[in-house]
């Protein structure tokens, strides 16, 4: 631009990113770019990837539905008090206890009585606060926590800790250049997102024949999966996943930092035990179990939470007599010197965090969290070439 120059419209940005990038991949693009160059000016030579998973917190806050819901059925009736204070007679008996089904039943029963007030409901202020209400009351029946941005979920760091927001899965090689990078929400597990990182990175022209990360990716199948492919998995075995027997159509995702399950609807293991013998009859089972009363609220409690039941456990088997051969990797000295390089990945965490915001969204959904996360990485991987030239 010429000093004298008008200033771009603002608006003319925001219908580019909406019209011209619709449906456009622009993080794939964008790194798909940045590793060409790579290639070409021979920057890359090795042939592994290092995996981990980075978190970035929403841009909103998130809220409990049984607070969002007891502060609008508040206002509801404020608003009708301030027409017609005789309304309280007629009103429900409120909900005191912390029990979201008997909040919803409350806020169920106001609003059935509003309804049948024509006296009432006709007034414009009520009528907006009564949608408000019935608006959080079907939010509700799909999330137990509510929030501006409806995509963002509650993950896991450890057993203690947790957060609100995004996910995004990265592949970088020993150079420091990021070949693949996948956002999903933030309840989502590190190890399923393991082959499509792998496929990204080869489509994008790298050799692979090593893997580098932490237990989250030892699963099963991502172990067959390397196995076709004679490629070799430095990571330490996690007797939990690895080892236990799951189910194909199990949905349940291992946290491999807070050492829980966690269930589709992402609610995380409140304890775990374990159970048996050692070396006697049967292998010894991990039991996790889950909070019954969030269970019995949530939307996918169909198939998966008995009604009344007492407890809601999922249990997994331990078998020693399995992946031999990948205990005895570990013990090698090729696993040993790749292991070393692990830490890059942290590093490069850091980086994008405190260097580039990517701590923080910028904005809602996950469309728009690529495209930060997009804008992120291009600029780390092109610096690192920089500095690599």
């Amino acid at each position: 631009m010429n000093p004298e120059d008008d200033v771009i419209d603002s608006s003319s940005l925001t219908k580019f990113r909406k019209l011209r990038l619709k449906d456009t991949d622009l993080l794939n693009l964008l790194i798909n770019k940045t590793v060409t160059i790579a290639i070409e000016k021979g920057i890359i030579r090795s042939k592994s990837i290092i995996v981990d998973a980075t978190h970035t917190l929403s841009k909103s806050n998130p809220f409990l539905a049984i607070d969002v819901l007891r502060e609008r059925s508040k206002f509801l009736r404020k608003t009708i008090y301030l027409f017609d204070e005789q309304f309280k007679d007629l009103m429900p008996e409120k909900n005191t206890e912390n029990d979201l089904e008997k909040e919803l039943a409350y806020c169920k029963e106001l609003e059935k009585r509003i309804q049948n007030e024509p006296s009432i409901n006709s007034i414009p202020a009520v009528k907006e606060k009564l949608n408000l209400l019935k608006e959080a009351v079907e939010d509700t029946q799909e999330n137990i926590t509510l929030s501006n941005d409806t995509v963002a979920k509650i993950g896991h760091k450890s057993a203690e800790s947790s957060f609100f927001g995004y996910k995004t899965h990265l592949a970088m090689t020993e150079e420091r250049i990021i070949t693949a990078a996948i956002v999903t929400s933030g309840e989502k597990g590190d190890g399923p997102e393991l082959p499509k990182l792998l496929k990204i990175s080869q489509e994008n022209g790298i050799d692979v024949d090593t893997i580098i990360g932490d237990g989250a990716y030892t699963g099963k199948e991502n172990l067959k999966l390397t196995n076709e492919q004679n490629i070799k998995v430095v990571a330490r075995l996690n007797v939990t996943i690895a080892l236990g027997a799951r189910k194909e159509d199990d949905k349940f995702d291992y946290n491999k930092d807070a050492d829980r399950f966690v269930c589709p609807a992402g609610h995380m293991a409140i304890r775990k035990s374990k159970q048996g013998k050692k070396n006697v009859g049967k292998n010894q089972v991990y039991t996790y179990y889950f909070d019954v009363e969030k269970c019995k609220s949530c939307p996918l409690k169909q198939g998966c939470y008995k009604e009344g039941a007492k407890t809601k456990t999922y249990s997994v088997s331990i078998k020693s007599d399995l992946h031999q051969e990948q205990i005895a990797f570990q013990e090698t000295d090729y696993y040993k010197e790749k292991a070393k390089h692990r830490y890059k990945i942290e590093a490069k965490n850091s980086e994008l965090k405190n260097a580039h915001g990517y701590n923080r969204a910028i904005s809602y959904g996950i469309t728009n969290m690529q495209m930060q996360g997009a804008i992120a990485i291009f600029a780390i991987n092109m610096k690192r070439i920089l500095k690599l030239m």
